[in-house]
């Protein structure tokens, strides 16, 4: 037996009466051994008193025993064995025992002793009277706390299951181990079936609430699982760099699916993906108003209710911000989510949202009206502390609250942005329906009418913004109602071609159906019934321009009794605004209002301005107008109501600029007729304006504004534009058509919304101003690989382009932005865009960028944000600095990288000058290949004709009758410089293997496939190349310097006209040089050419 065996434990019993040391005896010890034994006890004096001997030994190994106790007289002391004796611990052991003669005692206890430690508990002696039934003790029982009691008093009450000794004491109140555990494990059980009762409680209510949705503004309800159709929900955020109108948005994404992109099911939503395996503490989910939030929030509870999915979830608690909104005061979160869930009292105890898994959701982020500080919150942890609701908002986005639950927010896409992204772990995206989940729609929604339902298809599908628009299934809802009310089956009625006129079918639409319900009366005439119901629709029109001024989304009473509007007449308009009343949650027993979509909140926001206009009522516009008098036309009025949309930077306005304009389209309110009076046609209001609109060309215009502009063209029916650029994408030969600014920002809109994604765009292919390159800028985005090089690129620009690299679904793969100055701080907006998960970007050309070592870091702090796709870096012809450069290589080397590409080739401090300087090149003429009559000097710089030959010596490489020269220097790669030239002139670039000898073709610059050259002439300005000539126009020669730029990597070579203040192209040749080439030279009588020395 090993020695860790052999630990000796001694377990002690007492008698009932402490015994003195005279009527003390030895019994024989109950051993496990038959080795253990007690020892022969000696004394020296015989009047001496012994010990009392223990009643019972238990000895758990057979080396056990008690040493002989040594007994002096007087007061002697006994003295311990040197072997100190292991009772259940190594540490447990009795100390020696010293006895007096005559009245000597024991002072170890004689009680019942569990020997664990080396401590001993204090004698009790037994009292004469019970502190319970003050009599004599009988039966005494001794507690654990060593206070005495008669057995009958305890045991009277007690269970017979329940031994005397685990009572409570009577005396001191204090409970054995045994009766806590017991009322411990009993706690717990109680515990336990609480929970469990809350849980089944909130199931029930989730189920009775979510059981049944209206669908949009439906009269009846729908059973949700019945309804409910399957959403695309992808991972990735659209991390824009301003905010936009969310149909806008939606044309961003026009069904275009990424094969990378990561399909989330409703109820995997919270769960980490399959190639992640950190927990996802905060999901956010982003979706425009209208794409199916709440009914997805809906369904996933209602799911977890019926017991469908996410068992392992104990609790799921949501929040609605529309409904926040109305609370007031101080609350703690257990009393907070009490208030919407009256279930949750039954949790007592904070522990209760600790010990189980918790969901917890706060749906509709965008109808805040909360302020969510994050840096200057007061902490707090415990669930049944109080605070500010928006205090206790920010402090569970923080996780300060509920560390370990499950947070799940839903928002519009401009709203999430208040949220730091430091406390968001994923981003998902609901995307809407695609073209089949539409036409499902509809065939589900018309099986009785399959043919009307084809029908709606094919119009919806011949529409692109309609098409666009339903993508979002609140306005299939909207279409379908539109179609089966006003066209039904009526095959000759003319269907809506615009947003605005179809806004207008479905307000009438509504107003009938609203009269046929409420209203004992049936109007059968459309102008008097809407007349009758004018003054309460623009009371709406008010409320929805003012709100929509605060981008406010949400309305309660006390916003309508502001603009006069009665609540329970607004109820019974449930089809412009939907009242949410939840009649067992004392929270809610105010009125929620919401118009149905942001798009119908506009269109009527857009009626009540355009009343004002055209009763010249301005009282309520003049402070946004800014309006110094009150006395203007509405063509004033409709142009300043432009330029103040214009000026909003996120876009929000944008519609309703739509509606509005189109709204001065007869055709387009010809179906309102009684609700809105119709413009002087004799004024011609609406071609002015259209007229106005074409003028605009303010350079700050943001690119999308310009494309937004367009699409009010169209909604006022001027498709002038619109057809042009339809025939100008359909040309064979585009080179030659000049686009317009405006002809830009309609081409951008049209690639954009295509469903065939562009290739190639290649913004210097287009014939047109640097104003009309910017204004394709947004065409990026719908394009494979874009070619910017030579741009000049704005830092404007940059944050469109890094823009187009977060949107989830771009298929931008490749970027060339080289030889533009986008400098470090253009390089650092770039890298906003590489850093997003979205990007998939895989080559990016910045070759000669002004990039310094401070741009490299932009960009490796960058890649390693998002290093998953970037494959090739061009940084050539920059000044990354030896730093720079060894972090971009480290990067390049490393594999969890797969950057595999990386240029740092021609670099220097003499790359940081602007323009096609950074290429400067020094060059001086050769002597050897000058003509006679060609004269140099300035360290032979320039060159100019002279009558008189000059005295140059014979050789192979002069020419001989064409008056030309060249330089001594070869030219590869990217080289620039510029000349100072005299009409005529002939400057170019040559092979040094060009014809010397003769005046024939072979010779001249120009008249071979050997040369490239600008020529000056009688016949006037032209480049030419193997005889073939290409005029350019005169008045872009008015400066005398001429520039030339050389890349013959890029295949090309370009011919400049620059001047003080610009630079101008006049055309580039395309083509693979074979070979080194040599500036060249040809004058006539009286010119001459000096290269210039730049710095």
């Amino acid at each position: 037996m090993t020695e860790k065996k052999r630990k000796r434990s001694v377990s002690v019993e007492s008698s009932s009466e402490t015994p003195t040391s005279s009527q003390m005896s030895t019994t024989p010890s109950m051993s496990k051994s038959d080795r253990s034994k007690f020892e022969p006890l000696g004394f020296e004096s015989s009047q001496s008193t012994g010990p009392a001997a223990p009643s019972d030994i238990s000895l758990k190994s057979d080396r056990s025993k008690f040493e002989p106790l040594g007994f002096k007289t007087q007061s002697s002391q006994s003295t311990a064995s040197s072997e100190s004796m292991s009772l259940k611990s190594d540490r447990s052991k009795f100390e020696p025992l010293g006895f007096k003669t005559q009245s000597s005692q024991l002072t170890a206890s004689s009680g019942s002793m569990s020997l664990r430690s080396n401590r001993s508990r204090p004698v009790t002696e037994k009292p004469s009277t019970c502190p319970v039934c003050k009599d004599v003790v009988k039966n005494p029982v001794q507690l654990s706390c060593e206070h005495w009691c008669c057995k009958l008093c305890l045991s009277s009450d007690l269970d017979e299951s329940v031994s005397p000794a685990d009572c409570p004491c009577p005396q001191c109140g204090k409970k054995s181990k045994k009766t806590l555990k017991q009322e411990k494990d009993t706690e717990t059980h109680i515990g336990k079936i609480g929970l469990l009762e809350a849980k089944k409680k909130l199931k029930e209510a989730m189920k009775e609430k979510y059981s049944s949705v209206y669908e949009g503004n439906g009269d009846k309800p729908n059973s949700l699982n019945n309804i409910y159709t399957e959403l695309h929900i992808t991972t990735g955020e659209s991390e824009r760099l301003r905010e936009e109108h969310e149909v806008r948005l939606r044309k961003r994404k026009l069904i275009r699916q990424s094969s990378k992109q990561q399909i989330i099911n409703l109820n995997d939503v919270l769960k980490p993906l399959p190639d992640q395996d950190k927990r996802h503490r905060t999901v956010v989910t982003k979706g425009v108003a209208g794409i199916g939030k709440s009914f997805f929030v809906q369904k996933f509870i209602l799911d977890w209710a019926e017991e469908k999915a996410n068992q392992d979830v104990d609790f799921v608690f949501s929040l609605a911000f529309r409904e926040l909104n109305l609370t007031t005061g101080e609350k703690s979160l257990h009393e907070l989510l009490t208030l919407f869930h009256p279930t949750l009292s039954d949790l007592k105890d904070s522990v209760d949202y600790t010990k189980t898994k918790i969901v917890l959701i706060l749906d509709g982020l965008d109808e805040n009206r909360f302020q969510l500080d994050f840096e200057g919150i007061k902490t707090i942890t415990s669930v049944k502390e109080a605070a500010s609701v928006s205090n206790l908002l920010a402090n569970i986005i923080q996780g300060n609250l509920l560390p370990d639950a499950n947070l799940w927010i839903t928002s519009r896409p401009a709203a999430a942005n208040q949220i730091p992204a430091e406390h968001v772990d994923m981003v998902t995206e609901i995307r809407g329906f695609n073209d089949l989940q539409k036409a499902e729609y509809f065939r589900r929604r018309f099986s009785h009418d399959p043919g009307l339902a084809d029908r709606i298809i094919k119009h919806i599908q011949s529409s692109q913004s309609l098409d666009i628009m339903c993508q979002i299934p609140i306005f299939c809802w909207i279409s379908a109602v539109l179609f089966q009310e006003v066209f039904g089956g009526d095959e000759k009625t003319e269907i809506p071609q615009t947003l605005t006129e179809m806004m207008s079918h479905f307000l009438f639409a509504h107003t009938k159906r609203r009269n046929r319900k409420y209203d004992k009366k049936v109007e059968t005439n459309k102008e008097k019934l809407l007349k009758t119901q004018r003054k309460f629709l623009l009371k709406l029109g008010k409320l929805a321009f003012e709100q929509l001024l605060k981008n406010n989304l949400i309305f309660y009473e006390e916003d309508l009794e502001d603009f006069g509007i009665d609540i329970k007449e607004a109820s019974m308009y449930s089809g412009f605004c939907t009242t949410v009343l939840h009649e067992e949650e004392i929270i809610s027993q105010k009125k929620v209002f919401f118009f149905v979509h942001l798009t119908v909140q506009e269109f009527f926001a857009a009626l009540h301005v355009y009343d004002c206009f055209i009763n010249n009522d301005t009282t309520e516009l003049s402070s946004f107008l800014d309006l110094k008098s009150q006395e203007h036309t509405l063509l004033d009025l409709l142009k300043m109501m432009v330029d103040k949309v214009l000026e909003k930077k996120n876009g929000h306005l944008d519609f309703f600029l739509r509606f509005l304009l189109g709204l001065m389209v007869e055709p387009n309110h010809r179906v309102l007729h009684g609700l809105l009076p119709s413009p002087d046609q004799s004024q011609d209001t609406d071609k002015k304006i259209l007229t106005y609109l074409k003028s605009v060309r303010r350079k700050n215009l943001s690119p999308d504004s310009c494309i937004n502009l367009f699409q009010t063209m169209v909604e006022m029916r001027d498709h002038k534009v619109k057809d042009e650029i339809q025939e100008y994408l359909e040309m064979s030969d585009r080179s030659k058509t000049e686009l317009t600014p405006l002809h830009c920002s309609a081409l951008a809109y049209m690639l954009q919304v295509s469903k065939n994604d562009l290739e190639v765009l290649d913004l210097k292919s287009y014939n047109t101003s640097e104003e009309g390159r910017r204004r394709l800028i947004p065409a990026v985005r719908s394009s494979g690989k874009a070619l910017l090089a030579d741009c000049k690129v704005t830092e404007e620009w940059v944050e469109h382009l890094a823009f187009g690299l977060t949107f989830p679904f771009s298929p931008l793969r490749h970027l060339d932005l080289s030889n533009n100055d986008l400098k470090d701080s253009g390089v650092e907006l770039l890298c906003k865009g590489l850093s997003s998960q979205c990007c998939r970007l895989e080559t990016l050309r910045l070759s000669g960028c002004l990039v310094t070592e401070k741009g490299c870091e932009s960009l490796v702090s960058a890649l390693k944000s998002n290093h998953s796709h970037l494959k090739e870096l061009d940084l050539s012809y920059n000044d990354p600095g030896e730093t720079g450069s060894k972090k971009l290589s480290e990067l390049k080397d490393d594999k969890r990288y797969q950057l595999s590409q990386l240029n740092l080739e021609h670099g220097g401090s003499h790359r940081n000058k602007p323009g096609f300087k950074k290429y400067a090149c020094e060059l001086s003429l050769n002597s050897n290949t000058a003509h006679k009559n060609l004269l140099l000097f300035e360290g032979n710089r320039k060159v100019t004709w002279v009558e008189e030959e000059q005295p140059y010596p014979d050789h192979t490489e002069r020419f001989d009758c064409c008056q030309q020269v060249l330089c001594k220097q070869g030219l590869k790669g990217r080289c620039y410089f510029e000349l100072e030239v005299s009409e005529p002139f002939c400057v170019g670039l040559t092979y040094r293997n060009i014809g010397r000898k003769g005046d024939v073709d072979d010779c001249k610059l120009g008249h071979n496939d050997k040369s490239w050259c600008l020529i000056s002439a009688d016949e006037g300005f032209f480049v030419q190349h193997n005889k073939e000539k290409v005029h350019v126009t005169p008045q872009a020669l008015r400066s005398s310097r001429v520039g030339v730029y050389l890349d013959s990597e890029a295949k090309s070579l370009s011919f400049y006209r620059v001047s003080s203040d610009s630079i101008i192209r006049l055309h580039t040749f395309k083509t693979t040089f074979t070979d080194v080439l040599y500036p060249a030279v040809a004058l006539h009588a009286h010119s001459s050419v000096l290269f210039c020395q730049l710095t």
